[in-house]
């Protein structure tokens, strides 16, 4: 049995994460049109990454290649308005990880934006709800004692420190 080459759809993959990336500072643009065209474009990207799913399961470093997976994961993050999408992703992202074909850090990304998503606390404190005095705050997390051993534990770095990396200039 060949295996169909993927290489057109990690190509695909990755030029809407590029896409993305220019377009993403519109999601907080006080301008609406910018805030429609970053939710047209969030839900064209989720659309086509649940075709892509349905297809070839999660797209893995393996099949598609390490920027494809990881474009993956960034379309299905910002797939917020899309959480059939979302809960889809994080399912076969799960299947990826237990079967070693994924890491666990952009799992743990993931499932906390899922859960924030369904009005959940959060897991690893991921999700950022705002800023205050400066400094990014999180949304609420189920145990906010442990966030930073569940997070070394997944490989994300200590609370403080991600904090600091997006903390206002």
């Amino acid at each position: 049995m060949t295996r169909p080459d993927t290489s057109a759809l990690a190509a695909e993959l990755v030029g809407m994460a590029e896409e993305d990336h220019r377009t993403g500072p519109h999601a907080h643009s006080a301008d609406p049109a910018d805030q429609l065209a970053w939710r047209r474009l969030t839900a064209r990207h989720g659309d086509r990454l649940a075709e892509i799913m349905d297809e070839y399961g999660w797209p893995t470093a393996e099949r598609f290649g390490e920027d494809a997976a990881r474009a993956a994961w960034l379309i299905a993050q910002h797939a917020d308005r899309q959480l059939d999408v979302q809960r889809e992703a994080l399912r076969l992202l799960e299947e990826a990880v237990a079967a070693g074909a994924a890491g666990p850090r952009e799992l743990a990304f993931l499932r906390d934006r899922v859960l924030v998503n369904d009005g959940r606390k959060q897991i690893y404190g991921t999700q950022i709800a705002g800023v205050e005095d400066g400094s990014p705050v999180p949304w609420p997390c189920e145990e906010p004692e442990r966030v930073d051993a569940l997070r070394a534990a997944v490989g994300i770095e200590p609370f403080a420190a991600y904090v600091a990396k997006h903390a206002p200039r």
